[in-house]
């Protein structure tokens, strides 16, 4: 499974990321609408806080993201996203030592991040902001492409394809790729991510998570996020038919996205990206013992 990509690490300006084996990612939202923890970690002592947690239950990379991306969300202003990951980012990188992402779109945020000592752009856009793969190539940062059909507030508006969702996704992202790397970006410092939830229906989701594999094909690291996705509470529905809720901690959910990470291991993923550091780090520690069995025999 492993080599199936020509670097195993990535320069994440400076930070190497050794992809050998897999990573988590934690999310750290410091937003007040995200689906599952918006208005939890606003202030910056409650954000600090919760990615010491994350660091502590063994999260390589934290992700922060000041803009929300779930269905249905608006769009927020360059300034009010920067007000909301400045400092955060600042304070994780300076007192905790952090390798960050940033989860965002905006070639402002990209930039400052830039200076304040982020690694990672994680942009569901993929670039595509106007402005957003200038910004990119000028920093050093590794940056993760994402197929995603539509924009978030549109996305999950009946969603189509004209051909296998696996076909989609790899054509897509290997047309973001392409532009990244005429862009200026080094194909060293590019991630995937096949966009589970972004535009697509639970049968989407679930073909794709069965096709997975596929992506190999493009030859980039493969980041996975499936964390307390509404597909999950649609499969594990209640006894009344209706969709499983989050509930608290999103534990309702918890489950069904371990299961699909030791899917995603399975099939090539090399970040996993979760609200639920501590239990994924344990499904992909096991899944990952039992899959190199051998070579460390």
């Amino acid at each position: 499974m492993s080599g199936y990509f020509s670097s195993s690490v990535i320069d994440c300006a400076g930070r190497p990321l050794d992809l050998t084996r897999p990573r988590v990612m934690g999310i750290l939202n410091v937003t007040p609408d995200s689906f599952s923890d918006g208005g939890r970690y606003t202030f910056l002592d409650t954000a600090l806080k919760q990615a010491e947690k994350m660091l502590a239950e063994g999260a390589d990379i934290i992700d922060v993201g000041g803009e929300s991306t779930r269905p249905g969300a608006s769009d927020v202003s360059e300034n009010e996203e920067l007000e909301r990951v400045a400092p955060v980012v600042e304070k994780l990188v300076s007192e905790l030592g952090a390798l960050v992402s940033l989860d965002t779109s905006s070639p402002r945020v990209i930039r400052e991040g830039a200076t304040l000592g982020a690694g990672i752009i994680n942009d569901v856009r993929s670039l595509t902001r106007a402005g957003a793969l200038q910004a990119a190539s000028e920093t050093d940062m590794a940056v993760c492409v994402m197929h995603m059909k539509g924009e978030p507030k549109v996305m999950q508006q009946a969603p189509h394809y004209d051909e296998p969702v696996a076909q989609a996704v790899i054509r897509m992202l290997e047309e973001r790729v392409a532009a990244c790397i005429d862009g200026g970006i080094q194909r060293e410092r590019l991630l995937i991510d096949p966009g589970f939830g972004f535009g697509k229906t639970v049968e989407h989701n679930l073909e794709l998570a069965e096709q997975m594999a596929a992506c190999q094909q493009i030859g980039l690291p493969l980041l996975v996020g499936v964390s307390r996705k509404s597909m999950i509470g649609a499969v594990l529905a209640n006894a009344d038919g209706t969709p499983r809720a989050l509930g608290d901690n999103g534990e309702g959910r918890l489950a069904g996205g371990l299961a699909l990470t030791a899917l995603a291991i399975e099939r090539g993923a090399r970040v996993i990206r979760t609200h639920d550091v501590a239990p994924t780090r344990d499904v992909v520690e096991m899944t990952w013992a039992v899959i190199n069995r051998n070579s460390q025999a």
